[in-house]
């Protein structure tokens, strides 16, 4: 590279739960609720795996497990009451961020080589519930969410036009990076092309992440210099 030349823009793309924050599962407390408020049916997220999953998949299948209508007026109506659950749920709960995130937002949000947006399961007005309750709402100005779609793996198509949208970047898949703590975050980098880095501090073990594919997997990102070493 030249002298002067600025360095080629990398696109981190975050994912929420279990890799940036715990919320001492406020979300799944908030999802019970809306179940019981507008059905009556207190069984929780009984039966559903849900790590890694969109909101709306969320929703779909557990109304679609007590069988309930379950087309988008169903979701949509769900979903409010969710948030407004969710707004409840998270001051009442122990949670925050885990060990290293803050570091590595600053130091990203600093360098102008680096972008940051979300890719995450959730509705945006989770989402930015979350993020707010935790103060790094203000890191993220973009990113995909569930309202885009149910299915993670088309998130990302979502997020890159977003980010060229806001920062006239085409950020290429060579230089963007999805970074989540499941298997399904590593295949919605795959979907795009991207780099797929892994952390196990949500429900999933450095070896599972591993077996899945992912290019780097870390035990957890209290050691920044790790992060970024691997970026530069």
């Amino acid at each position: 590279m030249k002298s002067g030349q600025k360095k080629p823009r990398k696109l981190l793309l975050w994912d929420i739960d279990g890799t940036l924050l715990h919320t001492g599962k406020a979300g799944e407390a908030a999802l019970g609720h809306a179940m019981a408020t507008l059905h009556g049916i207190s069984r929780g997220l009984q039966g559903l795996e849900i790590a890694g999953r969109t909101d709306k998949w969320i929703v779909e299948q557990l109304l679609a497990r007590d069988g309930l209508a379950h087309g988008e007026k169903e979701i949509a109506r769900f979903l409010d009451v969710y948030v407004e659950q969710l707004a409840k749920e998270l001051p009442a709960r122990q949670g925050g961020l885990h060990p290293g995130v803050l570091g590595i937002l600053e130091e990203g949000h600093r360098r102008e080589d680096i972008v940051q947006g979300l890719l995450t399961g959730n509705i945006e007005k989770g989402a930015r519930l979350k993020l707010s309750r935790y103060g790094v709402n203000h890191f993220f100005e973009f990113g995909a969410f569930a309202d885009d779609s149910p299915v993670r793996n088309e998130l990302g198509p979502h997020a890159q036009r977003r980010a060229r949208d806001r920062h006239g970047d085409e950020f290429p898949p060579e230089r963007i990076y999805i970074i989540g703590d499941t298997p399904h975050d590593v295949a919605c980098a795959r979907a795009i092309g991207a780099k797929a880095i892994a952390v196990a501090t949500g429900s999933f073990s450095v070896k599972e992440l591993q077996a899945c594919g992912a290019d780097a997997v870390f035990t957890d990102l209290r050691h920044p210099e790790n992060f970024f070493r691997l970026l530069d």
